[in-house]
C-alpha cells in the first residue's frame, strides 16, 4: 500500500529543497550583473552608529544572527548544566602561579573593557571581549577557585542570559515603537548597540567561565549560594 506522506510529499519536498539549494549554488557561483551585497553593507557603515564594519554588520544589518549566537552560546551551557554538578576543581595554586593570576586577571579584565569600547570603530566587540573576561575565569579555576570567580548560582543564571535578554527586548521595545525588530533609530544607534555589547559581553563570559566548570557550579556548605 503507497502512503501518501512517505512515498509521495516527503521525496517532492527533498527535491524542491535541492532543487533550491542547487539554484542557490548556481546564483553564487555565477554572481549575476548588479550591485553585490558586501558593497551595500560598506555604503551603509555610515548609518550604522559605528565605523567598524564588522561591528556594524554583526550589530545592525545581521543583528538576527548575532542574537541567535548569543542563544547558541546559552543553550550549550543549559545543556552542559543539564549533566549535573562540576567536578570539585583543581588543588589551590602555589605562591608564585596564584601570585600571577592576581596580577594576570584584573589586565584580562582591563583588556576586554577595552576591547568592548574600541569594537566601534577598530577591530574589538562583545565576543573578543567576552573571551578575555572567559578565559580570566578560566585562569582563576585553573588556579584552584572552585567557582572560577562567578556569583552565586541564582545571580549566574541571570547573569548567562543577560545578551540574550537585553538584545531580544531591546528589538521587541523598537518594534513597539514602530522601528521595526532590531531597526535602530539613527540618533540611538550607537548607544542600543553599545548596551547590546555591554549585556553580551558579560553573558558571553560567564557562559564560557561557567561553560569550562563542567557543570553547575557547587554550592557553599553554609550559605548555599556558589560563590
Amino acid at each position: 500500500m503507497i502512503r501518501p506522506v512517505e512515498h509521495i510529499l516527503i521525496p517532492l519536498g527533498l527535491i524542491a529543497v535541492g532543487a533550491l539549494l542547487g539554484w542557490s549554488f548556481f546564483l553564487a557561483v555565477t554572481g549575476e550583473a548588479g550591485e553585490r551585497l558586501a558593497a551595500v553593507a560598506l555604503a551603509h557603515v555610515p548609518d550604522s552608529g559605528v565605523s567598524n564594519p564588522v561591528t556594524s554588520v554583526l550589530l545592525n544589518f545581521r543583528a538576527y544572527d548575532t542574537l541567535l549566537e548569543l542563544a547558541v552560546l546559552l543553550t550549550a551551557l543549559l545543556g552542559i548544566w543539564s549533566l549535573g554538578s562540576a567536578d570539585a576543581g583543581f588543588q589551590p595554586a602555589a605562591s608564585v602561579l596564584e601570585g600571577m593570576v592576581a596580577g594576570f586577571v584584573p589586565l584580562l579584565i582591563l583588556s576586554a573593557g577595552y576591547m568592548l569600547w574600541v569594537g566601534a570603530y577598530a577591530p574589538g566587540g562583545a565576543f573578543q571581549a567576552g573571551a578575555l573576561l572567559g578565559a580570566a575565569g578560566v585562569m582563576l579555576a585553573l588556579a584552584g577557585h572552585p567557582n572560577a570567580g562567578l556569583p552565586s548560582e541564582g545571580r549566574l543564571r541571570l547573569l548567562v542570559a543577560l545578551g540574550v535578554f537585553v538584545f531580544a527586548t531591546t528589538g521587541l521595545l523598537l518594534m513597539v515603537v514602530g522601528d521595526g525588530f532590531l531597526t535602530y533609530p539613527a540618533g540611538l544607534a550607537k548607544w542600543l548597540i553599545l548596551m547590546i555589547e555591554t549585556a553580551a559581553t558579560l553573558a558571553i563570559g560567564a557562559t564560557l567561565a561557567a561553560a569550562y566548570l563542567g557543570g553547575i557550579p557547587a554550592a557553599h556548605p553554609k550559605t548555599g549560594e556558589t560563590a
